[in-house]
């Protein structure tokens, strides 16, 4: 039951209060693949060019990660740089976007991995994710991400692959852009309407909002006393979710808290450092034990 995730792979360099690092590993494959790892088999579809560092490569073999459709084109590997001013760490500051071999890229999946049951659609232009999943042959359980650019620009391309998915993860502000709706609750229920039986909320440091047919509940943020770079939390949190619910026989609603709970610790890890310096050591052991306290916090 292993899992496959389209997405990008990036040179992020990222200013912060906490310091300045240039060409860093990131992408939204790349980071849902630092947590899904922790669940199950992940295989990562993506293209980067051919300035992307070697060490890099290796780095996600070591992690267990199938690089089989990860290909590489003639051109630059996408690049973003970006900078979180002091006390402002839900909106990052564009400063340059080199999108290099983006801009041409078709997705290739290895025959080996047209049958692999999951599939997660990890941020990335709509018509793409839609592509991709073509390609596959009759996944069992689909989840899709996306962010406020292609719903500003291909919302009528997101709202047709939205119907083909098992699983809809946005960010409330992607949720209210998509639907129209400033509560969040009415916005859950609008995207339900849209095809997905779960959906997934993400409220930052305020926490989360799952929503289904059957039930809904509301989990708060693991608080972190220091933020040094949210780059990449949301694909780590999505990361977790998916690892964790490819990997489970049946979703229930016991089930999907204990998803979400797990996504959520593992996003509280990834604030804390640069890149994936936090979330690439981290092991099931060491998530237990935060994830003991984030319940604890849950709890009556």
């Amino acid at each position: 039951m292993s899992l496959i995730v389209l997405g990008t792979v990036a040179l992020d360099s990222i200013k912060t209060p906490s310091g300045v690092k240039p060409e860093l590993l990131g992408g939204s494959a790349s980071h849902f693949c630092m947590s899904a790892r922790l669940f199950n088999k992940i295989h990562l579809a993506s293209v980067v060019g051919q300035d992307f560092p070697n060490k890099h490569r290796q780095f996600l073999k070591k992690k267990g990660i199938d690089l089989t459709s990860l290909i590489e084109q003639e051109g630059k590997t996408f690049h973003w740089k970006g900078e979180y001013k002091k006390g402002d760490f839900n909106n990052a500051i564009t400063l340059k976007t080199e999108l290099g071999v983006l801009m041409n890229y078709t997705p290739q999946v290895a025959a080996s991995q047209r049958k692999i049951p999951n599939v997660f659609l990890a941020n990335f232009d709509p018509d793409i994710q839609e592509y991709f999943l073509k390609l596959m042959d009759k996944p069992k359980f689909v989840g899709m991400d996306t962010m406020n650019l292609w719903i500003d620009i291909k919302k009528k391309s997101v709202k047709r692959l939205i119907k083909k998915v098992d699983l809809f993860v946005a960010n409330d502000g992607e949720a209210c852009a998509l639907t129209g709706e400033s509560n969040l609750i009415k916005a859950a229920k609008h995207l339900r309407s849209l095809g997905p039986k779960l959906i997934v909320v993400k409220k930052g440091e305020n926490g989360v909002l799952f929503y289904s047919d059957k039930f809904m509940f509301s989990f708060p943020a693991y608080p972190v006393e220091q933020v040094i770079d949210p780059t990449g939390a949301g694909d780590t949190f999505a990361g977790g979710l998916m690892g964790y619910l490819s990997k489970s026989p049946k979703i229930t609603e016991a089930t999907l808290k204990k998803a979400v709970i797990y996504a959520t610790t593992l996003a509280s890890f990834n604030v804390e450092g640069f890149a994936m310096a936090k979330t690439a050591p981290l092991t099931l052991a060491m998530v237990h034990q935060r994830m003991k306290k984030l319940v604890k916090f849950i709890s009556v």
